[in-house]
């Protein structure tokens, strides 16, 4: 289920955008938490993707963990 979320700025409803970085690699933040298994062992983090929103009205950009 999409969440509709709306500028606090505007109050328009904000267009959900995939970033990327130049090399094509998508963005996504590293917890704390070790990840499962054998990795973890290693000390190989867990990683949480990233939800772009963006308004159309005044371009505001904001970032959401996508739990």
């Amino acid at each position: 289920m999409t969440t509709i979320r709306r500028c606090p700025d505007c109050g328009v409803t904000m267009e959900e955008m995939e970033m990327r970085t130049d090399d094509g690699f998508k963005l996504y933040l590293v917890t704390n938490e070790p990840k499962p298994g054998f990795l973890g062992g290693l000390g190989v983090k867990e990683k949480v993707k990233t939800l772009v929103a963006v308004c159309p009205e005044c371009g505001l950009i904001r970032h959401y963990a996508d739990q």
